[in-house]
């Protein structure tokens, strides 16, 4: 019995295994290719790019010439403005070889765009829709006050935000203020990153909300596979994934870098959304990429931080990143040194 689910009032109704291609950027056009017909074939219909995810629409385009009708095709614009609005749209359409987007949103703003607000950015999504470039507009943000505005203010037919089983109550709030409001929710990030390893038990905690489609972050055909073999025999919430759950939720709890990457860029440039959170990434991954001299060298220019703490305001979650990065430094030296296993 497959999982379905339908984005709010629009007509998008998919398998609630949504395709990230934010990793496919990372992968030969032939391969990114192959894996989106792939899971096409397998029957997955949704799949979620972004105008800021350099060649991921351009792939998308190729992979689905000549059957654009029989999927889903979500982007985004990070436009400040009308006219970046606009040369965005005809770039996505583009680059996806397209007349039309089922889904355009908002690339995580830092306000809720609205009517008359002085960016004329929601006025120009309304009239995109009314040409038919775009059919649902659409919000994705990282921040709960842009995300709540956001679904109280009508104006959205979906919302993106971050929610996985390591999510706190007032994530599970925005769920059940979508569901009530009608608005679908699009859950990124159900792999926390690369901090959940489970996919089963990750796949398992969203199948619990009927009105939540995930996307997951798709780069390898293992990756894939496994999301695929859950179309037709989703996990089911037991006892034995509950215990994978809590075991990583204690794990997790308190202060940790979710990897957003909102903080950047740096001025020193540290890749913050790696670096601040490497102490989890070795215990949960494969190290050797990490301790190689490449990941060396990125952990190093912690050493050039400047306390400046323009990252630390940019936190959607409030850590307190510079000393984040501190502790992850100290923790990775020793591991590097041997003195501390992973």
């Amino acid at each position: 019995m497959k999982d379905m689910v339908t984005l709010g009032t629009t007509d998008i109704t998919v398998n609630k295994n949504g395709f990230g291609a934010l990793p496919i950027q990372r992968i030969s056009q032939e391969d990114a290719v192959h894996l989106a017909r792939k899971a096409y074939k397998a029957g997955i219909r949704f799949f979620d790019t972004a105008r800021a995810y350099t060649d991921s629409e351009v792939k998308l385009g190729e992979a689905f010439e000549g059957i654009r009708s029989e999927v889903y095709i979500a982007t985004k614009t990070a436009a400040q403005n009308a006219e970046d609005f606009w040369e965005d749209l005809h770039t996505s359409l583009r680059n996806l070889r397209t007349e039309y987007i089922d889904l355009y949103q908002f690339h995580n703003p830092a306000f809720c765009p609205k009517p008359g607000d002085g960016s004329g950015l929601y006025e120009a999504a309304l009239e995109a829709k009314e040409k038919g470039m775009i059919r649902h507009i659409g919000l994705t943000n990282h921040r709960l006050t842009v995300a709540k505005e956001a679904i109280e203010s009508g104006l959205y037919e979906t919302l993106q935000f971050p929610f996985s089983y390591i999510s706190g109550e007032q994530e599970l709030e925005l769920v059940e203020l979508c569901r009530a409001k009608d608005v679908g929710f699009i859950a990124m990030k159900g792999l926390s990153g690369g901090l959940i390893t489970n996919s089963a038990a990750a796949y398992a905690f969203e199948a619990q909300y009927d009105n939540v489609l995930p996307i997951w972050g798709v780069q390898r055909e293992t990756e894939l596979d496994e999301f695929l073999s859950y179309i037709d025999n989703p996990p089911r919430m037991n006892e034995e994934l509950r215990a994978v759950i809590e075991k990583d939720r204690a794990e997790l709890r308190g202060e940790f870098c979710r990897g957003c990457g909102y903080c950047m860029p740096c001025p020193v440039g540290i890749e913050i959304n790696s670096c601040a959170r490497m102490s989890l990434l070795l215990r949960r991954s494969p190290a050797a990429a990490y301790l190689s001299p490449e990941g060396q060298a990125k952990m190093k220019k912690i050493e050039n931080c400047l306390h400046c703490n323009q990252c630390k305001a940019k936190c959607p979650y409030g850590l307190d990143t510079p000393a984040l990065l501190a502790r992850n430094y100290e923790d990775y030296k020793r591991v590097l040194a041997g003195e501390v296993k992973v």
